[in-house]
């Protein structure tokens, strides 16, 4: 299987899940068994519902985490189907893809270590809890009422994590979908995070992000620049704000349509180019 065709499957398999906000560990057995077949990878346990896992290469002083998050928002109540539905076509694959997108992209190239090239060290984040929209519109469809959760929780559990066992990427690359593109085929690149969570950034950082941007311009020059809000914010700021390493964090994203809503598409095209882009992306910085 190529990278590609196993993205398009990881993407199908997790979208049927019906791992909604707070209900994350219904997709973990999914996860896990990805990481049991590939070599050395190894679960760094994290409080709550997210994942982390560490993927060592001796061969590299370089470490990239590769990020997505797990919960889905529940567009069906309290009765919903115990597999969620999926459909394919020649272009799309419509159904949860706000973040199955991500999760199955990074976990083909979890997969694919081997035939992608020179690689870094790797972390992967999966979060808990980044979707607000259920804590602001249906706390009742989530667990406990929502109570004792928050947006975002998910990546703050996994940066104390990995900040006090000393798991410090030197870059994250959050993988999630963007809604930019209102319908048409694109690619998004967000960058420049201290804009939107309140770090102020010094200047080391700033240059490292802006290399990033670069790097990643030279591979695809028709990635679109913006910024919104995801996860990578949080990573960003909780990575950086009590530490003297820069830690860049970027988030590239396929377009997405409709937008947190029942019936969400993705373009297989994009899917693709996410994926050259980000395998060109690590042999440039192993």
């Amino acid at each position: 299987m190529t990278l590609f065709e196993a993205a398009l499957n990881h993407i199908c398999e997790t979208a049927k899940i019906p791992s909604f906000s707070t209900y994350e560990e219904r997709i973990h057995p999914y996860i896990r068994s990805v990481f049991k077949s590939i070599p050395h990878a190894e679960e760094i346990r994290v409080p709550g519902n997210s994942l982390i896992f560490s993927v060592p290469n001796a061969q590299s002083n370089y470490t990239v985490a590769l990020a997505a998050h797990l919960d889905k928002i529940n567009h069906f109540g309290n009765k919903h189907p115990a597999e969620l539905p999926v459909k394919v076509t020649e272009s799309h694959i419509q159904g949860a893809m706000d973040d199955c997108a991500g999760l199955g992209i990074i976990l083909s190239i979890a997969e694919h270590l081997d035939s992608i090239g020179e690689v870094p060290n790797f972390l992967f984040f999966f979060s808990e809890m980044e979707e607000s929209k259920g804590l602001k519109e249906h706390p009742e469809l989530l667990r406990n009422i929502g109570k004792g959760y928050e947006h975002g929780i998910g990546a703050k559990r996994i940066s104390k994590t990995c900040l006090q066992n000393e798991f410090i990427p030197d870059e994250i690359i959050t993988v999630d979908t963007t809604p930019l593109f209102k319908g048409e085929s694109g690619v998004a690149l967000y960058s420049k995070h201290w804009e939107l969570n309140d770090l102020d950034p010094n200047k080391e950082l700033k240059n490292k992000t802006t290399q990033a941007e670069n790097r990643f311009k030279e591979i695809d020059s028709k990635i679109h620049l913006d910024n919104n809000t995801n996860d990578y914010l949080h990573y960003g700021y909780e990575f950086n704000i009590n530490s003297d390493k820069p830690v860049v964090s970027n988030a590239l994203e396929p377009a997405i349509y409709p937008y947190h809503q029942k019936g969400e598409k993705v373009y297989k095209k994009d899917i693709e180019r996410v994926l050259n882009i980000l395998a060109d992306y690590l042999n440039s910085v192993a």
